[in-house]
């Protein structure tokens, strides 16, 4: 239960991206076809005039996320797939990691978001 409320914080904390990674919004990415729309949604422009639906979007989208990480727990395994350490990393420093992980992966930035953003909490934060 505490891991699960630990990952809740983590995905939280990607979805209250600051502005300061601001970005440009095209329409094309509320699409979502790839990692690149994800973080071009995230990071918008606060005078961007989709800024509010942007945002917006991508908080529905990772809480989506997690929401599938949850379901996927339910089964007889229960398998972990994130172990968040103790204390937990701050707000700020989880959307750092993150950017500055997605950023070092281009080869990610075709892939389907949700993909991307496991691969990266299951990368940081393994359970062994």
């Amino acid at each position: 239960m505490m891991i699960r409320n630990q990952i809740l914080i983590i995905l939280f904390m990607f979805a209250l991206l600051p502005p300061v990674y601001a970005g440009t919004v095209t329409k094309s990415d509320f699409q979502v076809k790839n990692t690149q729309s994800l973080l071009n949604l995230c990071n918008v422009n606060t005078d961007d005039p989709l800024y509010g639906q942007a945002l917006h979007f991508c908080h529905g989208y990772l809480v989506g996320a997690f929401h599938f990480y949850k379901v996927s727990r339910l089964g007889p395994k229960k398998e972990h797939l994130v172990c968040v350490p103790e204390p937990a990393p701050s707000r700020n420093d989880a959307i750092d990691q993150f950017i500055s992980w997605a950023n070092a992966h281009p080869e990610h930035m075709n892939e389907v978001p949700v993909e991307t953003e496991f691969r990266f909490l299951i990368e940081t934060w393994p359970c062994k």
